[in-house]
């Protein structure tokens, strides 16, 4: 059982003992006291929010930690993708393989869990350039992929990048189907370039579909972020 305050009962009102105007100054404390808190709060939050925003998310989480880990695996994937052999390409696939997967996770995980930063926003993008512009760069210098091919897709990539940084403080364009589309199409071609085994014309046609989807959907950005830029001036 609590126990009451002094001058009260255990239901809260006042007890005999307590005289009116103690009780009356003692309510005018405490409805002073009540307003000067709700003043306080007032000029500190935005209209119709009491309780302040929640803090930002620290550069440190798990989001950023895949990114890192992205950019980290670049250069090793390139050491084994050019010392060749069975065992270099395997090492190689694998590490593209797992880079990948924290492309795809890296995103989702600081969107789902409120973990996006501004050290996010620049080095997603740098992660995923670098990743795929190294792979093939890479397979053009080794003479496996045309340099046109490899011309085309990291102009679109560069340029992307550069859109994205030319609206990041106006807002942000949300990721379209066609653009996982493109991406999904991306990793699967690379995968199949590097594999140490082939299938004949198999790499070729996806490759050539990841090319169409890579031009078709860097348009489309394009687009988008100039009407961004309008909408907001």
């Amino acid at each position: 059982m609590s126990r009451a305050a002094p001058g009260t009962s255990e239901n809260g009102d006042r007890g005999p003992e307590a005289p009116a105007a103690a009780a009356a100054g003692a309510a005018g404390a405490v409805a002073g006291g009540t307003a000067a808190t709700a003043a306080t709060v007032s000029q500190h939050s935005p209209p119709g929010q009491l309780t302040s925003d929640p803090p930002a998310p620290g550069v440190v989480n798990v989001a950023n930690g895949l990114t890192v880990l992205r950019l980290a695996l670049v250069p090793v994937f390139v050491t084994f993708l050019l010392a060749g052999g069975t065992g270099g390409r395997s090492v190689a696939f694998v590490a593209f393989a797992l880079a990948s997967v924290t492309d795809l996770l890296d995103g989702e995980l600081a969107r789902r869990r409120s973990l996006i930063t501004d050290f996010g926003k620049i080095a997603d993008p740098i992660a995923d350039k670098a990743l795929t512009g190294s792979a093939l760069i890479t397979l053009s210098y080794l003479g496996e992929l045309p340099w046109w091919i490899t011309g085309v897709i990291v102009f679109r990539e560069l340029a992307v990048t550069g859109l994205r940084f030319w609206v990041i403080r106006r807002g942000v364009i949300a990721a379209s189907r066609g653009g996982k589309v493109k991406t999904m199409l991306q990793i699967i071609a690379i995968s199949l370039y590097v594999l140490p085994w082939q299938v004949a014309g198999v790499r070729e046609v996806v490759m050539g579909a990841a090319l169409i989807v890579t031009v078709v959907t860097g348009v489309d950005y394009t687009a988008r972020a100039v009407r961004l830029r309008r909408a907001v001036h």
